[in-house]
C-alpha cells in the first residue's frame, strides 16, 4: 500500500515528537503492508513549512530505515493567501513526491466562494489538487455538493483511513463511506501523527473497503491510484460520479 499523506517527520508540526517516534511509526507502517510513505508535514500559519528541514528530515529517517519502506515529501497545504503566493513562486516543494499532485486543506469555519477559482487556478498552474479529509470538515460535510462540483472539474479526493472505523465521529464515518459510494474518493491515507490513535496503518481500510465494495476498488484506493500520484502520473482509476450526492439535514453554524 501507499500512504500519500502522514506527519511521520519529527519535530516539524503536530505529528512526530522525536525521531524515535518516527522510527517507531515507521516499523508499524513496514508490518503493516505499506511500501511507500509520503511525509506531509503541514503549511500554514502555525506550522510555517521550510523545505529544508523537511528534506533533510526525510534523508536522515530514510537512511535509518535502510530502505526497508521509501519515502517522499510532500505537504499538508492550507488554503490561504500567504500559502498561495508563495506557491506560485515555486510549487514544486508543496508537492507529493515533487511532481504535480498537492494535498490541499480547507478552513473547518469559512470556505468563502473564491476558493472555486482558487482550485482552478491550482490547475492553470499545472497542479493536481487532491482536497484532502473533506469528511472531517463540518462545512464540506453538510454542503458536499460542493466537494461534488470540485471534482467535476478535475479536483481529487482523499478521505483518512481512520474515518471508515469512526475514530472521527459518526458523521465523518457515515459521509466517508457514502462518498466512496457516490465515486467522490480517490485515496485513503493514513494521515497518521502517532503509534496511538493515529497510526499509520491502512490494512484495516483496505480490509473494509474490499469487504463493503470488492477488491478492485480498495486496490485501487490504497494502492494503484496512490502509487500513481507518487510517480505523477495520471490515475488509472477515476470512479463514476454520481448524479447528485446525499445532503442529509445538518446542524447549522453560525459563526461571527
Amino acid at each position: 500500500m501507499v500512504d500519500l499523506h502522514c506527519h511521520i517527520l519529527p519535530a516539524l508540526d503536530d505529528g512526530a515528537k522525536t525521531i524515535e517516534e518516527s522510527l517507531a511509526m515507521a516499523e508499524e507502517a513496514i508490518q503493516d503492508g505499506i511500501t511507500h510513505v509520503v511525509a506531509t508535514p503541514h503549511a500554514c500559519t502555525e506550522y510555517p513549512f521550510d523545505f529544508a528541514k523537511v528534506r533533510a528530515a526525510k534523508d536522515d529517517l530514510q537512511q535509518r530505515l535502510e530502505g526497508r519502506l521509501t519515502l517522499a515529501t510532500g505537504c499538508d497545504f492550507h488554503l490561504n493567501h500567504e500559502n498561495l503566493m508563495v506557491l506560485k513562486k515555486n510549487p514544486a516543494p508543496y508537492c507529493i513526491n515533487q511532481k504535480d499532485y498537492l494535498l490541499v486543506e480547507f478552513n473547518e469555519f469559512s470556505i468563502p466562494p473564491a476558493m472555486d477559482h482558487t482550485l482552478h487556478e491550482l490547475q492553470l498552474m499545472g497542479l493536481r489538487p487532491i482536497i484532502t479529509h473533506p469528511e472531517r470538515n463540518g462545512i464540506l460535510r453538510s454542503q458536499p455538493e460542493r466537494l461534488q462540483a470540485w471534482v467535476r472539474i478535475g479536483c481529487f479526493v482523499q478521505i483518512t483511513a481512520g474515518s471508515l472505523t469512526g475514530v472521527f465521529g459518526q458523521g465523518a464515518q457515515e459521509d466517508a463511506w457514502n462518498w466512496i459510494r457516490q465515486g467522490l474518493v480517490h485515496f485513503v491515507s493514513s494521515d497518521g501523527h502517532n503509534t496511538g490513535r493515529r497510526p499509520v496503518k491502512l490494512g484495516f481500510a483496505l480490509e473494509a473497503i474490499a469487504d463493503k465494495h470488492g477488491s478492485a476498488v480498495a486496490q485501487s484506493l490504497l494502492v494503484d491510484n496512490p502509487r500513481a500520484a507518487f510517480h505523477g502520473e495520471a490515475l488509472p482509476y477515476t470512479p463514476e460520479l454520481a448524479a447528485t450526492v446525499d445532503r442529509r439535514k445538518r446542524k447549522r453554524f453560525f459563526f461571527f
